[in-house]
């Protein structure tokens, strides 16, 4: 357990000799530079420092608690070997979290490291208002949602690995001084127990952990905690002289091995002894390693040859024996564990390992990293996978495994596609990373995200579109009878982005009239064709492709969700495409059909006109998908036009011996040009909009003319772009659609309508 220290050293005057403090602290870097650094710190957040004006020096109350708090912070992290600007950033934490200093003094003083440490503990500071870390049942091991999603919550949010070492110092130095605090004694205890204990084993600090579950156990449970500790108390002369003879008889069977390494007896927290008593369902009596010791050598070879000198001297327990040196722990933890029946016939437990291990063990990845230089420690692996785990600090380590471990333990990866905002209670939600307002809704209450019509993130209104972040809290505003809008199901427009949420959206719409539902879903689809300009489709076949008995349960499919324009879309282009392939067959000239060359690497076939030269009909400009038509014109080859525009239906009454068989190839690679046109309620940056969105989804836009209505205020335009298809163009207008003040968009065939 980490020891509280002596009284600190004093001056003449009485007050704290920080140069006396600075030099007994166990600083890895003992430069002058260091010590003056500390020393500056410490005299800034106490007010003895004399460049500020308005100083005072705190001797009493609240003020000097804060200040000693600072120092316990280093003096903690001073043990876990942290550089001097982790040890600056403690002392100058509590008086800036409680407003005495302000960070802009800190950057100003100490550098903007030391600031941004100080910012990042701040953040984590939500974690503590947050009320969730009070809820669940006062039972210590109980699998909990909420703490899960705090402590996933607070990787997220650390970008330093040192910002977390700073927090669990601070939390170690709270949990110490709730002694006397009846009142705030369970709130810290759960918190650290349910979050900043886990942290610390992830981080493989044990030299934090033990004391961190020990005293929040204390005051969890203190019953039991009482029970144990007097049992142990019973048995402690007894097991100190066992433990004596044991090492001392395991000293000389080292030395005559001629094996470099030391042996002592290992205190055994309450918590892991209770701990063990609950997941094997024991008693006390029958916990093994009340009695143990630990044997340090130099190296791993030794640590076998140690194993077998100990199962030489005393008969090993069956089932008792763990390898964590060739497999170690997920949190790196790596050593030798076993059983044996001792002297006296007492069970005895024994741990071995190197130096090297033991360092690990007790301070876990601040045995590896020193910021400046930190060469060394970024060749180990077990360092970087703590970093990796924490917020991905090294670069070479950005995935991770993610699986579930014991209650008392952390999940060991982080799923970075996972993002954990707040609820206005602050109460943690788990969301898909990418997740929106509207899927924050509906995870947490299905009428919620029915009635969901706006969105507040951290007091600024959003749209429903918006991605949430982790650490953001959101709010939701609710219409008094609102209904789910069909628009959250088409995936383009970007209003949900879990499946969960989703399926909610359609179970509602399902429950709904299916006379309504097929009004709904004919609407949907006559306003999505004439969108396109699709007005030559068999209905019938496009219902058929997509395995519905009728047309009306296409309709119905549509209307409740279980069928998206886009499918339905989709299945459109494949019977145009078939269809013509039909016609083919049927023809007298499908041999020679079979010859004819396609145009533009497959794009169109022309059947029984041999080695032609094609090109798209500028009046109606067809896409893959559209129903075709060719008409041979005299020196340009086969114009391709779309079957129901006006000029090919003039030809074909006019020249019908000129009028082709034309089909589009199966594998169309190339863009072709679409005019669309935009109405809206004309406003400043309107067209900047309109091409910033054609620009993001890199279309080519080939012609733009507007005019407005000053009458009226409102814009019409009309743009000649460059489209893949159907589907495509589809999804263009839809985003179009929704930018502000647009009143429509759609595609227009018959330029004589423009």
């Amino acid at each position: 357990m980490v020891q509280v220290r002596d009284a600190y050293p004093l001056d003449d005057q009485g007050r704290i000799d920080l140069p006396r403090w600075v030099q007994r602290l166990p600083l890895e870097d003992c430069s002058s530079d260091t010590e003056q650094a500390l020393i500056a710190a410490a005299e800034f957040a106490s007010g003895y420092d004399n460049t500020r004006q308005e100083g005072v020096e705190l001797f009493w109350g609240e003020e000097y608690s804060r200040f000693l708090t600072g120092l316990e912070m280093a003096e903690i992290l001073a043990e876990m070997i942290q550089d001097k600007d982790t040890l600056v950033a403690a002392i100058l934490y509590r008086a800036v979290r409680d407003g005495v200093l302000n960070l802009e003094e800190v950057k100003t003083r100490f550098g903007n490291t030391v600031a941004h440490l100080i910012d990042g503990v701040l953040q984590m500071a939500s974690i503590s208002k947050s009320d969730a870390v009070l809820s669940g049942q006062k039972v210590l091991g109980q699998n909990q949602a909420q703490p899960d999603h705090l402590r996933k919550m607070l990787v997220a949010m650390v970008d330093d690995v040192r910002v977390a070492l700073i927090k669990l110092a601070e939390r170690t130095c709270a949990i110490r001084a709730v002694k006397n605090n009846a009142e705030r004694r369970y709130k810290v205890a759960k918190e650290v127990f349910e979050v900043y204990a886990p942290l610390a084993h992830r981080l493989g600090i044990g030299h934090i952990k033990w004391e961190l579950e020990d005293l929040s156990f204390r005051y969890l449970e203190p019953e039991a905690y009482k029970r144990i500790a007097r049992q142990l108390d019973e048995r402690r002369m007894d097991r100190q002289k066992f433990i004596d003879d044991v090492t001392s008889r395991l000293r000389q069977e080292l030395h005559d091995a001629h094996i470099d390494g030391e042996v002592y007896g290992r205190a055994k927290h309450i918590y892991s002894i209770w701990r063990k008593m609950q997941r094997k369902k024991i008693d006390f009596t029958e916990v093994y390693d009340i009695r143990a010791v630990r044997i340090l050598v130099r190296e791993i070879r030794d640590c076998y040859t140690v194993l077998g000198i100990v199962h030489t001297l005393w008969k090993a327990i069956p089932n008792e024996f763990d390898d964590y040196i060739a497999l170690p722990k997920e949190n790196g933890y790596r050593s030798l564990h076993t059983a044996v029946i001792g002297p006296d016939a007492k069970v005895l437990e024994v741990q071995i390992r190197t130096y090297d291990m033991h360092k690990e063990a007790e301070f876990g990845v601040c045995a590896h990293w020193q910021y400046k230089g930190a060469d060394a420690a970024k060749n180990s692996s077990g360092y970087e996978e703590k970093i990796a785990w924490l917020k991905q600090v090294l670069d070479e380590h950005e995935s991770s495994d993610g699986f579930n471990e014991l209650a008392e333990e952390l999940s060991h990866d982080i799923n970075q596609d996972k993002i954990y905002v707040f609820t206005p209670d602050g109460h943690v939600v788990e969301l898909s990373n990418g997740a929106t307002p509207l899927d924050f809704a509906y995870r947490v209450h299905t009428e919620i995200g029915h009635r969901c019509r706006g969105a507040k993130v951290n007091g600024r209104i959003v749209p429903l579109t918006y991605q949430l972040q982790t650490g953001q809290q959101v709010e939701i505003l609710k219409g008094t009878n609102a209904e789910p809008s069909r628009e959250w199901l088409r995936p383009t427009l970007g209003y949900l982005r879990t499946n969960r949420a989703r399926a909610k959206v359609k179970a509602w719409f399902k429950q709904r009239d299916r006379a309504q539902n097929i009004i709904t879903g004919r609407s949907l689809l006559e306003r999505e064709f004439k969108r396109l300009a699709l007005t030559s489709l068999d209905y019938k076949a496009v219902a058929n492709q997509l395995n519905f008995d009728s047309v009306e349960d296409m309709y119905a499919a549509v209307g409740s969700g279980d069928l998206g324009t886009g499918q339905v879309l989709k299945a459109t282009q494949v019977i145009t495409e078939h269809d013509q392939g039909a016609q083919y067959e049927l023809s007298p000239s499908w041999r020679k059909a079979q010859a004819a060359t396609q145009y533009a690497a497959g794009e169109i076939q022309v059947s029984g006109a041999g080695n032609m030269l094609t090109q798209m009909a500028s009046c109606c400009k067809p896409l893959p998908g559209d129903a075709i038509g060719g008409y041979v014109t005299i020196g340009r080859g086969v114009s391709i036009h779309r079957q129901d525009c006006p000029q090919f239906l003039h030809l074909q009454e006019k020249e019908p011996e000129r009028i082709i068989e034309v089909s589009w190839g199966h594998q169309p690679e190339s863009t072709y040009p679409v005019d669309i046109r935009i109405e809206a309620y004309d406003r400043s940056g309107l067209l900047r909009d309109i091409t910033t969105l054609l620009a993001n989804e890199k279309v080519n836009v080939l012609a733009v003319q507007t005019r407005s209505d000053q009458q009226r205020s409102t814009a019409d335009m009309q743009l000649t772009v460059e489209v893949k298809g159907i589907e495509w163009l589809s999804r263009l207008l839809a985003k179009i659609n929704q930018l502000p003040n647009v009143i429509s968009a759609s595609r227009v065939v018959d330029k004589s309508l423009l």
